[in-house]
């Protein structure tokens, strides 16, 4: 780390932004103590460097190890901490951090880091050539991706091909944890999105197609980081069944106004 760089991660984290940020960063996890802090320290490391006002939120959700305490301890003044009393799933821990965003540029990042930080500014290049959602993609032309299992191949490969012959989905990829919006996509998807659990990524593309948003979809690295909680078979089974969820809640009219019945989640803020 260089000087400046160290200087502005110092800054960052003494000074509360007095102006509104350029970037939001979201983090939902789940029992994450074992690297939720080093994962704070990547992000907030490269995204200090861009030299940009920039705020980073931890979506709890529910976690029942020491993750809520190891963030509030680290004591960062731009790191809002959204706790949640029970698990409510990966989807609902997602929104209710996407909701509070407060940046022009809203990213949400996996906590397991599978695709580094690194990669913010080749999606960042897409936002600024007018899309409103880009998704990395491990399945894009150029996507590095490594160490993944054979399971999760076939599982990946079946269901994209169902996105994109069933539901005319424009993207190979719907479920990498590494997905760019700007600030009016961000709040017009996630109050409409309804979908709690991993297939919410799906439900939040389906409504920018529908919505007519334009949609970039970028090659990440991405690196199958170890103790991932994805068991593929059960999530597959839950991914047709949401499936047919969403084409039933789109039919219904269900996603015609916003959700205003979600709770105010609670914040336990470092610095806010």
């Amino acid at each position: 780390m260089t000087d400046s760089s160290l200087d502005a991660y110092r800054t960052w984290a003494s000074e509360p932004l007095q102006e509104r940020p350029r970037y939001s960063v979201v983090i939902p996890a789940y029992n994450e103590e074992w690297r939720i802090v080093p994962t704070i320290g990547a992000i907030a490391t490269e995204m200090s460097r861009l030299g940009q006002p920039w705020e980073m939120i931890i979506a709890d959700d529910g976690s029942t190890d020491t993750t809520v305490e190891l963030v509030k301890d680290l004591d960062l003044a731009n790191l809002q901490l959204l706790v949640a009393e029970q698990n409510g799933g990966k989807g609902s821990a997602v929104r209710r951090g996407m909701l509070r965003a407060r940046g022009d540029i809203v990213l949400f990042a996996d906590a397991d880091q599978s695709t580094p930080i690194e990669q913010f500014g080749e999606l960042e290049a897409k936002i600024n050539e007018g899309y409103d959602v880009v998704v990395g993609s491990r399945a894009a032309e150029g996507a590095e991706v490594e160490n993944k299992s054979f399971v999760r191949k076939v599982f990946s490969g079946g269901l994209n091909l169902i996105v994109r012959h069933v539901f005319r989905i424009p993207v190979a990829d719907t479920q990498c944890g590494f997905k760019m919006f700007t600030a009016d996509a961000a709040d017009r998807l996630f109050r409409r999105q309804l979908i709690d659990e991993f297939s919410f990524d799906l439900e939040v593309l389906y409504l920018a197609r529908k919505f007519d948003m334009r949609t970039a979809e970028v090659p990440v690295r991405w690196i199958d980081a170890p103790g991932s909680k994805v068991e593929a078979g059960k999530v597959a089974l839950e991914f047709l069944r949401d499936l047919a969820i969403i084409r039933w809640n789109d039919l219904r009219g269900r996603y015609k106004s916003d959700n205003h019945d979600l709770p105010e989640p609670q914040l336990a803020a470092t610095g806010l």
